[in-house]
């Protein structure tokens, strides 16, 4: 765990573990509290409070036969804002053709429902799922998992990820990109991200959650980025629009910068 934080251990690991369940992960169930305390490097009843802040909240439930699993949850409506980002797709293969990547896993699996409604694909439908961590020459960058339809990546597989950005691999393989829509966020490094981006577990990241189209307006990809904040900053200009009181802004230009 991070000690530098401001924050109890326990309430640290319910942050990890309530980012976690809102990506979908820990569908069949979360892992046991001995394995918890083990995955944190804390004391079994530190996991068990985290457990029962989120079963307070309505996020698991808790039995003695299943364990704990996640509630189902009510979809989010409205109340966030999408900006247009100008050269988004540029940046995403400027970024990929600069930094090193080296793929973690990569296989073709039943989509989960969370992947399976992004992608707009009935449910347990094939896609593929790589894990990959980019590096600079400072150091682990980022650690992307995406999410693409099975038919749409026969053409390419690990050995081809190592070698290109992933957006190139589906032109190359006849798919028109389109637009995409992304959320910035921030999120705590669980232990998995922790080791792959050499980080204390607890650590702040910058979270990116990307979906790709194709020009007809298909999902092509889903994409969960965590990104070190000291080696990566997202830059944007803004220039407002209207009168001289006017409150809308609107990007203008888009810069990924990694150092």
């Amino acid at each position: 765990m991070n000690n530098g934080l401001p924050l109890p251990k326990y309430h640290q690991i319910y942050l990890v573990l309530r980012e976690q369940l809102s990506e979908g992960q820990h569908a069949a169930g979360l892992p046991g509290e001995v394995s918890l305390a083990e995955q944190f490097g804390v004391a079994r009843v530190t996991v068990r409070r985290a457990l029962q802040q989120l079963q307070a909240e309505g996020l698991v439930e808790r039995s003695a036969g299943r364990g704990t699993v996640p509630r189902p949850q009510p979809p989010a409506t409205g109340g966030s804002s999408q900006a247009r980002m100008t050269g988004l797709l540029e940046n995403i293969v400027t970024m990929g053709l600069a930094t090193k990547v080296r793929v973690i896993d990569c296989d073709t699996i039943p989509a989960s429902a969370a992947v399976a409604q992004a992608l707009k694909l009935a449910p347990a439908t094939p896609v593929q799922r790589a894990r990959r961590v980019r590096s600079t020459r400072e150091g682990p960058l980022s650690l992307i998992t995406t999410h693409v339809p099975a038919d749409l990546a026969q053409g390419f597989g690990r050995r081809e990820l190592a070698r290109k950005p992933i957006l190139i691999l589906l032109e190359e393989g006849g798919v028109q990109i389109g637009h995409a829509r992304q959320t910035v966020s921030a999120r705590l490094a669980d232990a998995d991200a922790a080791q792959h981006l050499g980080v204390a577990v607890g650590s702040a990241l910058l979270a990116v959650t990307r979906l790709i189209h194709d020009d007809a307006g298909r999902p092509v990809q889903w994409l969960h980025g965590l990104y070190r904040p000291d080696r990566y900053e997202y830059q944007m200009e803004l220039s407002r629009v209207g009168s001289v009181d006017a409150k809308v802004w609107v990007s203008k230009a888009l810069s990924a910068q990694f150092h």
